[in-house]
């Protein structure tokens, strides 16, 4: 079954936070059934639930605060629309994930002006890096730093460590929503992860290295 809906719909959702809780309570596929029965409500909870995930991977697609929340509305609006063709092969954030990625890359070509940096060489990504001085290390804001860096990665690295160490998807699940082949994402990860790593050797001290293992992973 195919609804239309219009963004000025997409757009009044933002404002509604209060829901019943017969409707907080339902699972994903409850949701599905309550939306397609045209119920609005469950829409508004759903946008809600996924509306995070979603600005998390076109915001590190995008990077342009502006844009960010257009695109995100836009991936809603899709997801509405495409909602009655969802078959339950995958979790429906999976799924959701997929058309945020699909619908920020289209977005960037539009644009044209993100493509230099996707394949940009690791060692150039490292000297671009903002550098902080050791003496320094104290007055700055590590996690944040942190973010700042991964904000600053080609953009292939920074969506894979985005969907797997922020939103904690598989490999498997990755490559579902890029199309990326799982030893592409494996590959990227890795790189990521060995460029950040670089940068934070020079402002992370010995006691601070438990906020390294968080974006490394490492035992």
């Amino acid at each position: 079954m195919h609804f239309l809906y219009s963004k000025n719909h997409i757009d009044s959702l933002q404002h509604l936070t209060t829901f019943d809780c017969q409707t907080c309570c339902m699972d994903d596929n409850e949701l599905i059934c309550r939306i397609l029965s045209g119920n609005m409500n469950a829409f508004t909870f759903l946008v809600n639930r996924y509306r995070k995930l979603v600005v998390h991977i076109t915001g590190r697609l995008i990077q342009r605060q502006e844009e960010v929340e257009d695109v995100s509305q836009e991936v809603f609006l899709k997801v509405y629309q495409s909602l009655g063709k969802y078959r339950n092969e995958c979790k429906l954030s999976t799924w959701i994930a997929t058309i945020a990625f699909n619908t920020g890359i289209n977005h960037l070509r539009k644009l044209k002006n993100e493509d230099s940096r996707i394949n940009i060489d690791d060692s150039s990504v490292v000297r671009s890096l903002t550098d902080f001085r050791t003496e320094n290390y104290e007055q700055i804001d590590l996690h944040r730093y942190i973010r700042d860096q991964i904000e600053l990665l080609p953009i292939n690295f920074r969506t894979v460590i985005t969907l797997f160490h922020l939103e904690e998807f598989s490999y498997l699940e990755i490559e579902q929503i890029t199309g990326m082949p799982e030893g592409t994402v494996k590959s990227y990860l890795y790189r990521a992860k060995a460029i950040l790593k670089e940068k934070l050797k020079f402002v992370v001290d010995k006691d601070s290295l438990k906020y390294v293992k968080e974006i490394s992973n490492e035992q």
